[in-house]
């Protein structure tokens, strides 16, 4: 089943790979089927396929593989405003709203989208959901020094919250040094109103509540691939 998985994911991602033009300026995701789509951009340009792209990437694990893929890289210092940026997500509603942050570049992640012309979002059939909340809990990036704040206002706000940790049992740290809790809402009816919520409480960085920001969704399934475009 895993490898089937990893088929669809990486069909999806060479599907994306086609959107790009020369010259373009790219955002480029965090994640597993990010991964497959940057394998793809490597592939093409050391084919020349691809002339004067330059990737921003969302992460230092997404700046590492793309550098040892030999993709140039830039920053938005000196891009401030992104073509394409090609990105995973963790669940999608039939609005193309997001849940994002698995893979704990949810802040990096959700600057780029809102720098870019178009998002394309790639996934396979099992990030489909019809409520937000359904499947994936909510990342919500954190401030240590008011993470305690934080898990009780978020737990009044009736979600179970857990802390993130890594590999080492650490807790789980964002390349900008902050904290995730994931936080389960259940199914979210009203996700405008709990980002409204979420960005009163001053130790919240951001969530991984992405609404309105990704432009299409490339979703390979098993006998098709799916188009999805926001109204």
């Amino acid at each position: 089943m895993e490898n089937n998985f990893k088929e669809l994911k990486k069909r999806a991602a060479e599907k994306a790979v086609e959107y790009i033009k020369d010259g373009m300026i790219l955002g480029l995701g965090t994640g597993s089927t990010t991964h497959f789509a940057l394998q793809k951009i490597g592939e093409l340009l050391k084919k020349g396929v691809f002339k004067g792209i330059k990737g921003i990437p969302s992460s230092m694990e997404t700046e590492h593989l793309a550098r040892s893929l030999n993709i140039p890289l830039s920053n938005l210092h000196d891009h401030q405003q992104i073509d394409l940026t090609i990105d995973g997500a963790d669940e999608i509603d039939p609005e193309i709203n997001l849940i994002k942050g698995g893979g704990g570049a949810l802040l990096r992640e959700k600057i780029l989208a809102q720098a870019s012309k178009r998002v394309v979002i790639i996934a396979d059939e099992s990030k489909l959901s019809p409520q937000l909340g359904t499947k994936w809990a909510v990342p919500v990036e954190i401030v240590e020094f008011g993470i305690q704040p934080a898990i009780h206002y978020l737990e009044s706000m009736g979600a179970k919250v857990v802390k993130r940790f890594d590999k080492e049992g650490k807790l789980f740290r964002t390349d900008e040094g902050n904290l995730i809790l994931d936080c389960d809402f259940g199914p979210i009816f009203n996700p405008d109103e709990l980002v409204i919520n979420l960005n009163r409480q001053a130790a919240i960085v951001e969530s991984g509540l992405f609404l309105g920001i990704a432009s299409e969704a490339i979703v390979a399934c098993k006998d098709e691939i799916k188009y999805l475009k926001r109204n």
